[in-house]
């Protein structure tokens, strides 16, 4: 990545969106990073918990070995297999057996929405994950994921429609957390329109972010044209003026420890 585009988009972020938390990206390599690499798991390990290193700065590698969860293996491209008596799992379980999420009303349900998400094979064998202010020349993000409240949703979802003609820039796919932010946008590269991915709705994974919190992932080319239209589109009028104010308000109380209010 250019360092030209990184630093024009710090200064829009920190312009338009101030005091917002900063994106993290991902992309694959067959290179591990040592220093980098997650630790092994003590049994089940979720990545969205793993993750809010990242959004503190800490650059994380994973590779199968080190994800906790197979669900995270899954959405992440490392395996195909799911977990014995899935469509079970997903929706009311087996009475003394195994305990369901009910997610899904059954497990015909499951099985088949599970065809319209299909396992695919990661194109490395490590996903390195790093926060925007710690990429490098060398790093390529295939994929920008926001971890933000409903004020920098409402201007990432807008700014992600901004030039486009039909209604649908932004997509809300039934997933768990992972898969909202890796496999769904990941998918999304391949399409001649991609589009972005609101997400983290997966009561499961909500634990591991803070209650006003949601995600938005962005395929890598539909980022660059979000980037590349912001000082031509709603984010330099009046209206968006309101909403910055706003954010900087909440800025100022929670730098203080008080309660920023509407």
């Amino acid at each position: 990545m250019k360092a030209e585009f990184k630093e024009r988009f710090l200064r829009y972020w920190d312009r338009y969106f101030p005091g917002a938390e900063l994106p993290i990206g991902f992309y694959y390599s067959d290179q591990a990073e040592p220093k980098f690499m997650a630790a092994l798991p003590k049994g089940h390990r979720c990545v969205i918990g793993d993750l809010a290193k990242v959004r503190k700065g800490k650059t994380v590698c994973f590779n199968t070995q080190t994800i906790g969860c197979a669900g995270g293996k899954r959405y992440c491209g490392f395996e195909s297999k799911l977990t014995a008596d899935f469509e079970y799992f997903l929706s009311y379980g087996i009475p003394d057996k195994l305990e369901g999420e009910r997610y899904k009303k059954s497990p015909q349900l499951v099985k088949e929405h599970l065809k319209h998400q299909k396992p695919w094979k990661a194109p490395g064998q490590y996903i390195l994950f790093k926060r925007w202010d710690q990429m490098e020349d060398r790093d390529n993000p295939q994929v920008v994921i926001f971890f933000a409240a409903p004020d920098v949703l409402s201007g990432l979802f807008t700014l992600a429609n901004f030039d486009e003609p039909q209604p649908n820039g932004v997509i809300v796919p039934f997933g768990a957390g992972c898969a909202t932010i890796i496999d769904y946008p990941y998918r999304e590269l391949k399409s001649a329109e991609p589009r972005a991915v609101l997400g983290m709705f997966d009561a499961s994974a909500r634990p591991f972010v803070p209650s006003t919190v949601l995600s938005f992932a962005v395929p890598w080319p539909k980022f660059v044209r979000m980037v590349d239209n912001v000082e031509e589109s709603f984010l330099i009028t009046k209206s968006w003026s309101k909403v910055k104010t706003r954010m900087k308000r909440a800025q100022l109380y929670r730098t203080e420890g008080g309660v920023a209010s509407n």
